[in-house]
């Protein structure tokens, strides 16, 4: 099985301790998201866990403790925007801590295993086009070497978001305007020795050479664990999504980046009551099992396949 760490709630950036007790203890607890009193115990050993995508915004808590994932094939989406604080206001700036932790993240673990995310790309009087555009290339040329693409999406409003956003003022952009910016993105990133593509987005862009990505990448986890998976897209994802199937163990209404644009925050309310009751010892991101909690163990096994084909034999060989 997949581990996402996670799409709800940046686990490195605020809960890395938590993170790594679990993975000592071998185990989680998940409460289920539409029934708050279902709970899944999740097996983390490494004998059914086949990978782990950490998704952050900043790493820097973990990086002294790498070393405590040597068990587990594991690779990071690491979102780097152009975004100032009145955005992004969780966020340590950019030039002088989180640049240097993408380029330390991938000199310790390889380019391979760090993806640069541009997400989301949204337009108002102070990020238009050309501010877009400029800084992209700044983090193009400043990231090169440390990753192989960059993957970009457009801001979805959800009704959490457009509230939270309303002071920013953001000008819903056109079609021309994402072939636009995707085209001149693309060419930028070819200068930069990286390709582009897109996160569950509908817009075909194959014309600049811009295909849809798979976050969650079973080619990704193959190339870098060397082994075969037998998994399938995940049926809980939007149609328009590539990833394959995975298991969350973030929470929603956690995560203290604060964006302004996250749709994993409903609350600022309730994202402050939940991180005030988190424990790092707790098998639960936050708070504890209650008498009318029920926990159930789910049935996990390793989607690798044992039997080598001829022709992963001959890569053997090669190799």
């Amino acid at each position: 099985m997949i581990i996402s760490a996670s799409r709800r709630t940046d686990i490195p950036a605020c809960y890395s301790d938590w993170l790594f007790n679990r993975l000592r203890e071998g185990y989680v607890l998940v409460r289920n998201p539409m029934n708050i009193h279902q709970i899944g115990k999740i097996d983390l050993s490494p004998e059914v866990v086949d990978g782990i995508v950490f998704w952050t915004k900043n790493p820097v808590p973990m990086l002294a403790r790498l070393n405590e994932l040597e068990k587990y094939n594991f690779y990071f989406q690491f979102t780097l925007n152009p975004y100032d604080h009145d955005v992004e206001p969780g966020i340590p700036s950019k030039n002088s801590i989180i640049i240097p932790a993408f380029r330390q993240l991938s000199k310790a673990i390889g380019r391979k295993r760090v993806v640069w995310r541009y997400d989301p790309i949204f337009f108002n009087a102070r990020y238009t086009m050309e501010y877009h555009c400029r800084y992209f290339r700044v983090l193009a040329a400043k990231l090169g070497e440390y990753t192989e693409k960059c993957t970009v999406s457009f801001l979805d409003l959800y009704r959490n978001t457009a509230r939270n956003m309303q002071p920013l003022h953001i000008q819903q952009e056109t079609t021309e305007q994402q072939m636009e910016i995707m085209q001149r993105f693309s060419e930028t990133a070819r200068e930069y020795g990286l390709y582009v593509d897109t996160c569950a987005e509908k817009i075909d862009l194959q014309k600049f050479g811009i295909p849809h990505a798979h976050c969650i990448d079973k080619d990704r986890f193959e190339e870098t664990g060397k082994y075969r998976l037998s998994v399938s897209k995940d049926p809980n994802q939007r149609r328009e999504c590539g990833c394959i199937a995975s298991i969350d163990i973030g929470a929603y209404d956690t995560c203290r980046n604060g964006c302004l644009y996250c749709y994993a925050n409903h609350s600022y309310r309730t994202m402050m009551r939940n991180t005030q009751i988190h424990d790092p010892a707790s098998p639960l991101l936050f708070g504890e099992a209650g008498p009318d909690d029920v926990i159930k163990e789910r049935k996990m096994k390793s989607c690798k396949e044992c039997q080598l084909s001829l022709f992963d034999l001959r890569e053997e060989i090669s190799d």
